[in-house]
């Protein structure tokens, strides 16, 4: 008999004469193995009542609130077990005693042998139990199964694919990874806007109000916000980075570096939920569909942890998205259509608790209602110091780094496309292959950029597949045209009914052989991309819009040199129809130029840029074997420049007069200053400039080929606000005028970085009359002592 607990024994044995069997125990005041620094793992202490040796009867115990003990052991009740004759007993107790009961459906009380029928009672406890272990089995399960879940999202996101996907060529995320820049809020303008527009103006405007958040804190209220944060919808235009992102963000979280109150990520691309659209599921079926190494087989698996739901890609969606008209449902067992279930699960009638993640383009943002969003991020891809960031962690040698940074900064149309880091992956591809090989003539145009990088994609692909580097640039264009050509007829398509993913039907519309779908992505993931999906299924897409755009442009410099006039009336007036065999290219280009500038959102105006790049012979030549060369028509050319210049005296919103002047840029027309001049002369300029024409006007002045001898602020009619937006423009100017222009914080650091930028053109700079802050001199200062900096007169009375 152990001396020291009497825990695993039997209770005592009575007889059917009510004659008990009692033994004699030694008493042991003070175990010894009892610790004496605290009791809180020790059972309760049993006692016994004064008794002598002889066998006695006992009565009913009289049992207070404070202190239950066993009718039969005497033990300190922690869970009493009461029956109807009002003894208690301790379920070692009672179950041992109503073992076996015999034949009789009545039990027996061990004290009394009063009958009970409390057995029923007793066997709800014991299922009780049987929860409470089957409950910590299936916790022991989950755990072990989100540490599963967890390594397979390491495995799938640790690493970004480069160059051709058959090669393996994978590059580990954390190691080129840059921090983008993600704020709270979402910048001035229409959802619905072309997202070149988007880029172009917010790349220039004031960015003082904004907060930065890092990526991992998205659901992290800021200092003064005590609301919890539970659904955050992210915007940013095609290629600024959202959905890499979500992939930093799940792999710090299965690393273990952010995010660990979190227990299980759920990961649901709309691109995926697209295939199941018009299929009934229950959200319990949908995410063991989605998530097969997670076995959530009942409710409260899925209950027992903190989840995170990610759906990223919302303006991919073909899904409704009816919040106002669908039934509510709050339970993850019952069975409706996916629609129905991320509606509910957005509202939070489905698992309230859980976060919820959803990433866009903005022109889709407005699916979402409002009060339904606790929090908007928007991504803003790369600012000036971070693009320079990328390049020097994608290159190892930091001489071909520089080179590319100087090459990019010579055209600011190109430096400002760098804001999207898919373009820096362009930049970066062409350049190295440029510099490597000693090409003298580097791209400064949007379109000699996207020529050099399909023929570089082009010719990896013909290595790849045929073994050939023999061919010249012509040749090689020839034996890659049928595929270039249908890919083009795609892009063209889908780019009016604005679809950036296609499916196997839209393929086989476009004449491409889903069987040889995936040689044509093949070509590069830059250019052309298959994924397979969760549901067994194939979607592809071109890595980036413009991409689509460019091909799109291609595709229709061919028709109109093949005279293939079903694809061109969509785009002609009704007399351009008529006699197809004279239609001029400058005809072609006006008559698209006017259907852009009548399109509600700007879809076309890339596409008409990259049109106007094809016009250029040079261009032509890179291309030649794939579109056929038009003879060079210097009288046409230069129609079409003034056909250009008369758009833009037009009442016309500043985007589309930035776009002009983009096309202006791409046919290399070097008189945009005398265009921007002209522009500030016309009618306009006595109205009022909106805080849209100012941006939009800071930034015409910046891609301007030539330097401003002098730009003074006051003389703009606009609002404090307005002028603030336009001191950009310092940076393209000999002379800058800002007296008393009520400069901030943020104008102080812009003329910093136009001091201290490389080149920087400003001699001469009036800061009077400003009621500067510290901060701001400081800013300012710091340019000042650049060696960049060729100032020669300061005037900088400052106001306290």
């Amino acid at each position: 008999m152990s001396m020291k607990s009497d825990w695993s024994m039997n209770p005592p044995i009575t007889d059917r004469d009510h004659q008990k069997i009692h033994q004699e125990r030694p008493s042991s005041p003070v175990p010894s193995c009892v610790s004496m620094k605290s009791d809180v793992s020790m059972n309760p202490p049993i006692t016994f009542r004064d008794r002598d040796t002889s066998t006695q009867k006992r009565g009913p115990s009289t049992l207070t609130e404070d202190q239950s003990r066993c009718s039969v052991c005497e033990q300190v009740l922690r869970d009493p077990v009461s029956i109807s004759c009002g003894h208690t007993f301790c379920r070692n107790c009672i179950t041992t005693h109503w073992e076996h009961p015999g034949t009789s459906e009545h039990y027996d009380c061990p004290q009394c042998r009063k009958r009970s029928r409390t057995r029923p009672v007793l066997q709800q406890l014991s299922e009780s139990m049987d929860d409470i272990r089957g409950c910590e089995y299936m916790v022991d399960s989950l755990l072990r199964d989100l540490k599963t879940h967890k390594a397979n999202l390491k495995r799938r996101y640790e690493c970004v694919i480069e160059g051709l996907v058959q090669t393996g060529n994978q590059t580990p995320l954390n190691r080129i990874y840059t921090e983008l820049y993600i704020t709270e809020g979402e910048s001035e303008g229409v959802n619905n806007e072309h997202e070149v527009w988007q880029l172009e103006t917010a790349s220039r405007m004031s960015t003082s109000h904004d907060t930065p958040i890092h990526c991992n804190d998205i659901f992290k209220p800021l200092p003064g916000q005590e609301r919890p944060i539970r659904t955050v919808l992210t915007k940013g235009i095609a290629g600024i980075g959202k959905t890499v992102s979500v992939q930093k963000f799940i792999l710090d979280w299965a690393e273990g570096k952010a995010n660990q109150d979190v227990e299980v990520i759920f990961v649901l691309p709309f691109r995926e939920l697209n295939l199941i659209r018009d299929q009934q599921y229950s959200l319990l079926r949908l995410l063991k569909d989605f998530h097969t190494d997670l076995n959530i087989d009942n409710v409260k698996k899925l209950a027992a942890c903190k989840a995170m739901f990610i759906f990223d890609g919302l303006d991919e969606s073909r899904l409704p998205l009816k919040f106002h008209c669908n039934k509510t449902t709050s339970e993850v067992t019952q069975i409706s259509s996916v629609d129905v279930l991320l509606t509910n699960l957005i509202k939070g009638n489905l698992l309230p608790s859980a976060l919820i993640w959803i990433t866009t383009r903005p022109a889709a943002a407005n699916q979402i209602p409002s009060g339904c969003v606790d929090r908007v991020t928007e991504v803003r891809g790369f600012n000036d110091p971070q693009k320079e960031e990328y390049f020097k962690k994608r290159f190892s040698d930091e001489d071909l780094a520089s080179r590319i940074i100087s090459q990019i900064k010579t055209s600011r149309s190109l430096h400002i496309m760098c804001h999207i880091p898919v373009f820096c992956w362009i930049s970066a591809v062409v350049l190295e292959h440029m510099l490597s090989t000693e090409k003298r003539e580097m791209p400064t145009t949007l379109t000699e950029m996207y020529t050099h990088f399909l023929f570089i994609q082009t010719r990896c692909k013909d290595h790849k597949y045929h073994g050939r580097d023999e061919l010249d640039p012509e040749e090689l264009m020839e034996s890659e045209k049928e595929v270039l050509l249908k890919l083009g007829k795609l892009a063209l398509e889908h780019l009016e009914k604005g679809n950036l993913m296609f499916y196997e039907e839209d393929l086989r519309e476009c004449g491409i052989d889903v069987q040889e779908a995936s040689v044509y992505s093949g070509m590069c993931t830059e250019v052309f991309k298959e994924e397979s999906l969760v549901f067994q299924r194939v979607v592809y897409s071109f890595v980036h819009l413009s991409i689509q755009e460019f091909l799109s442009a291609v595709y229709m410099y061919h028709c109109f040199t093949t005279k293939n006039m079903d694809t061109l009336k969509p785009f002609l007036k009704r007399r351009s129809t008529a006699a197809s065999e004279e239609l001029t290219l400058h005809e072609l280009l006006k008559n698209v130029v006017d259907k852009a500038l009548v399109s509600k959102n700007g879809h076309l105006d890339l596409f008409v840029r990259f049109l106007h790049g094809l016009s250029v012979e040079s261009n032509q030549k890179l291309l030649a074997g794939l579109v056929t060369q038009t003879e060079s028509s210097p009288e046409g050319f230069q129609k079409t420049i003034r056909s250009l210049k008369v758009n833009q005296k037009k009442n016309i919103s500043p985007e589309r007069c930035i776009n002009l002047f983009h096309c202006l840029i791409e046919m290399k027309e070097h008189s945009v200053q005398e265009e921007i001049q002209a522009y500030l002369k016309s009618e306009r300029r006595s109205k009022t400039l909106t805080l849209s024409h100012c941006s939009a006007l800071a930034y015409m002045l910046q891609i301007s080929e030539n330097v401003l001898d002098e730009f003074d602020l006051k003389k703009y009619k606009t609002s404090d606000e307005g002028r603030r937006r336009l001191v950009p423009a310092v940076r393209c100017c000999i002379k800058a005028l800002l007296v008393d222009c009520k400069l901030n914080e943020e104008s102080c650091k812009v003329i910093g970085s136009a001091l201290s930028s490389n080149p920087s053109h400003l001699r001469e700079l009036d800061l009077s009359d400003n009621d500067l802050e510290d901060s701001g001199v400081k800013m300012i200062s710091d340019g000042l002592r650049s060696p960049q900096c060729r100032l020669e007169t300061l005037r900088s009375v400052f106001l306290y």
